[in-house]
């Protein structure tokens, strides 16, 4: 067995040229081949780079998807995303745990299936959903578990089953990222001109980031391309893990040639030779429709040496694949997993323009930017600065799920209303809209006149609609329950603080919290918020702020008491030790 793992980690090494920034590769090709990454195969790993052990451990047990025990050949992970629950997810991990006979986090005695709950997978549009072997199935019900179990232990072919169809959830294309393009458009127009009057075309077209942050795309490219360096590097952020979105999804499927064309011109523009696309493990799926796509460009000459007939313009791209972790979507913890670490946030200064990957000036872009920088170099900067509003041009891909009647993926011209968003995708009797994933703000009835923009109301794409019989708060509560588990570690704020958070929020939903404990709730938000290191622990309080702001009542339905009320019946915890040592509890009822 030893042998075997050897031969198989020096081989999977050799794969990747003995390259230790290919480790992310190396751990993935060696975890399906072996079933795990153990202790043993870590050392064996770190001996073939050369590297320390501690470096191959670090990485390894920072993922979701890697595993340091044995799991089965057929391994379930079932999201457990908010939407997912509002969906009916807990009945069908209950119909689960029955029909295999075991618990989330367990394998079946004979070795053959492994259940695991994971975060958002974007499909939250046709929620509940799953990953089977990275599979994924849709619109699940307890009544399908019996038929999925059947199959997996029949060795059947899972992808023939009817719950494995991916509904593409394309509701309304829009003018920008869904309409027609000729492949190759966007790159000879670029090339007909300087890289400095692409970057200005875009500075016209008042391209902002779509991530939600907004930051001016010409800017960047043009900070990237001032910077010094060996090389340049282009980046496309694919690791949309905002539990509520999907758009990302949708765009790799059917417009991928799109986003390879904005990667190029983003590329001749800051004078790379080589872009990056940064794949959520969760999208794994798409890998090779995506590499048959590049594979197609090459062909056609719009990839590779000389690209696009260019004489010295040599351009190409590799899709590098992540292992899951919700922080890799923040632009510095993204190019320390592309670089074979675990995925922790920089300290910046310096930028990722400066220094990104291999400490080279980069442009991280998300696919939509991408997408629409294309889109502006065909149709040319003046026409994307005429749609939507003065500060938000252009349109806006949403994923809307939750409670209404068409949920999936439409592209928006900013500036449209939230009522507006309601009578497009049929919600009715909506209690509240959560914009922009947990990261982003939960909002009354009394805002739904509010606009999607950066002026008003930015968001990276996540909306989330929750009915009048929603539980508001213990939805809310899940949202936490997120961020205390995809929290890196790193700074004290975000660690401990989420935690802390966490349970006094607890406290109050079990109907055991004060008005000083709802005082003490809002005190820690703000300190998480104010002194967190990145962007996750900088929003994490949000869906707790957010709601303390917007929806007081329900707070204060859940107070009992104006003094300390005790988490837990002390009396009661004593009982146990006292029965068995037959003493009287210490602690007697006033």
């Amino acid at each position: 067995m030893l042998d075997e793992q050897t031969n198989c980690v020096a081989e999977i090494v050799t794969r990747y040229d003995n390259d230790p920034l290919r480790l992310m590769d190396i751990a993935r090709a060696v975890h399906a081949q072996l079933g795990h990454i153990s202790e043993s195969t870590i050392g064996q790993i770190a001996k073939a780079l050369g590297i320390e052990r501690i470096k191959v451990r670090d990485m390894v047990s920072f993922y979701a998807f890697f595993s340091r025990q044995p799991q089965g050949k057929t391994v379930i992970r079932l999201c457990h995303a908010v939407v997912e629950r509002m969906k009916g997810a807990d009945a069908v991990a209950e119909a689960f745990e029955k029909a295999l006979d075991i618990a989330f986090g367990e394998t079946t005695a004979d070795g053959l299936i492994t259940l695991e709950y994971t975060a958002c997978i974007g499909l939250s549009g046709q929620a509940p959903g799953a990953l089977i072997n990275n599979i994924p199935f849709t619109n699940l019900t307890p009544k399908d578990v019996p038929q999925i179990v059947e199959a997996i232990r029949k060795g059947a072919d899972l992808t023939t089953l009817p719950q494995a169809e991916v509904d593409l959830g394309l509701r309304q294309p829009g003018p920008v990222i869904f309409a027609p393009m000729e492949r190759g458009a966007a790159i000879r127009k670029a090339l007909n001109m300087t890289p400095e009057e692409v970057i200005n075309e875009m500075n016209k077209a008042r391209l902002r980031g779509r991530g939600g942050a907004g930051f001016p795309t010409a800017m960047k490219w043009d900070f990237c391309r001032k910077a010094e360096g060996e090389k340049h590097y282009v980046v496309c952020n694919a690791d949309e893990g905002e539990p509520g979105t999907f758009k990302d999804r949708v765009v790799l499927t059917e417009q991928a040639d799109l986003i390879f064309e904005g990667m190029t011109v983003a590329g001749y523009a800051i004078g790379a030779e080589e872009g990056l696309v940064y794949l959520r493990a969760e999208y794994e799926f798409l890998y090779k429709h995506l590499e048959q796509v590049l594979a197609k460009r090459r062909h056609l000459g719009l990839l590779g040496e000389n690209a696009c007939g260019r004489e010295g313009f040599n351009f190409d791209i590799r899709i590098q694949m992540g292992a899951g972790a919700y922080i890799c979507g923040e632009e510095s913890a993204l190019i320390e997993s592309l670089e074979g670490k675990r995925g922790a946030p920089r300290d910046r200064p310096p930028f990722p323009v400066q220094c990104g990957y291999k400490n080279q000036p980069t442009s991280v872009n998300n696919v939509e930017t991408l997408c629409c920088a294309a889109r502006i170099m065909v149709e040319g900067g003046e026409w994307f600065s005429k749609i939507g509003t003065v500060d938000s041009t252009g349109t806006k891909l949403l994923s809307i799920s939750g409670d209404c009647e068409h949920p999936g993926v439409y592209e928006v011209e900013y500036g449209i209303t939230i009522q507006k968003l309601f009578d497009m995708v049929g919600a009715n009797g909506t209690q509240a809209i959560q914009i922009g994933g947990p990261s982003g703000i939960c909002l009354a009835p009394k805002d739904f006149g509010r606009k999607i923009s950066f002026e008003d109301l930015p968001t990276g794409g996540s909306i989330i609609i929750f009915g009048e019989e929603r539980d508001l708060l213990e939805c809310m509560r899940q949202f936490m329950d997120f961020f205390v588990e995809e929290s890196c570690g790193w700074c004290t704020p975000c660690r401990v603080g989420t935690t802390l958070m966490e349970q006094y929020f607890k406290k109050i939903l079990d109907g055991k919290g004060s008005q000083e404990d709802l005082a003490e709730l809002e005190k820690l938000g703000v300190t998480v918020k104010t002194m967190s290191r990145c962007g996750l622990g900088q929003t994490a309080a949000n869906p707790i702020l957010t709601t303390l702001r917007n929806f007081p009542d329900l707070y204060d339905a859940r107070i009992k008491s104006d003094t300390f009320v005790p988490p837990f019946d002390l009396k009661l915890a004593q009982q146990a030790g006292c029965v068995a040592a037959n003493r009287q509890a210490a602690v007697e009822e006033n």
